[in-house]
C-alpha cells in the first residue's frame, strides 16, 4: 500500500505540500508541466514550460511553487483549504520536432487544517434550590474553530457527559459547539470544560460554590 501523504496547517499560516518529483540540477522546470490539483477538478497552480498557465481566483496570490522540489506553498491558510490534493509532473520531451509529455509521477496529499476554537465559556443556573442541594443547569461553549471538536467534562476528577450540539453552515465552515449538563449540587465541585480537535485543546474551570 503506498503510505498517503499528509500535510497539516492553522488557519492564517503556511504549509508546504511535497510533490512527488524533485527536478534534476541539469534541468529546470522549462522541461516540465506541473499541476496542483485539489479534488482532482480544481487546479490550484499550473506551469508549463517555466510559465504559469492558470489562474485560481481563490488561490490567486495565495499560492508558490518550489522550482526544484515543487512544494506547493500556500498562505494565509483558510478553512476551505482543507481536502486532498495532488501533484502531476510531466516531462516535455522533444522526438522529431514534436513535444511528447511523459508523466514523471501523480501523488495525492491530504491537507488538514485547523482552526482554533475560543477558550471556553461556563456558566451555571440555578434551577431549584433546597437545604440538601441545588438542582444546577450547566452549559458549556466554544466557537469559530475547525474540524468538528470534541467536548468533555470533568466534575472533581471524575468525567462527565455533556449533552453536546454542534452548529456548522457546510462541513468547511467553522464550527460552534454548546455542551449542556444537569447537576444536583451538595458540595463544592470543580467543572472543567475541554474542548478537543486535531490533537489540540481547549480548557476552561469553574468552581460551583454551594
Amino acid at each position: 500500500a503506498v503510505e498517503k501523504k499528509v500535510a497539516k496547517g492553522k488557519v492564517g499560516e503556511k504549509v508546504g505540500l511535497p510533490c512527488c518529483h524533485e527536478i534534476p540540477s541539469t534541468e529546470s522546470l522549462r522541461n516540465y508541466r506541473v499541476y496542483w490539483q485539489k479534488n482532482i477538478t480544481e487546479v490550484v497552480l499550473a506551469y508549463a514550460r517555466g510559465e504559469k498557465i492558470s489562474n485560481n481566483d481563490r488561490f490567486d496570490n495565495r499560492t508558490q511553487l518550489n522550482e526544484r522540489n515543487l512544494t506547493l506553498w500556500i498562505s494565509p491558510l483558510e478553512i476551505l483549504d482543507n481536502g486532498p490534493y495532488q501533484c502531476i509532473v510531466q516531462h516535455l520531451k522533444v522526438l522529431q520536432n514534436s513535444v511528447v509529455p511523459s508523466i514523471v509521477c501523480d501523488e495525492p496529499v491530504t491537507l488538514y487544517i485547523t482552526g482554533d476554537f475560543s477558550e471556553p465559556s461556563i456558566t451555571a443556573e440555578v434551577i431549584t434550590s433546597s437545604c440538601e442541594l441545588d438542582e444546577v443547569m450547566l452549559s458549556c461553549s466554544s466557537h469559530g474553530g475547525f474540524p468538528k471538536p470534541q467536548i468533555s467534562g470533568v466534575l472533581n476528577n471524575r468525567p462527565a457527559v455533556w449533552n453536546a450540539s454542534w452548529v456548522s453552515e457546510s462541513s468547511n465552515s467553522p464550527y460552534n459547539v454548546t455542551g449542556n449538563m444537569q447537576l444536583n449540587l451538595t458540595e463544592d465541585t470543580n467543572l472543567t470544560c475541554s474542548i478537543e480537535y486535531n490533537g489540540f485543546a481547549k480548557s476552561t474551570s469553574l468552581l460551583l460554590s454551594r
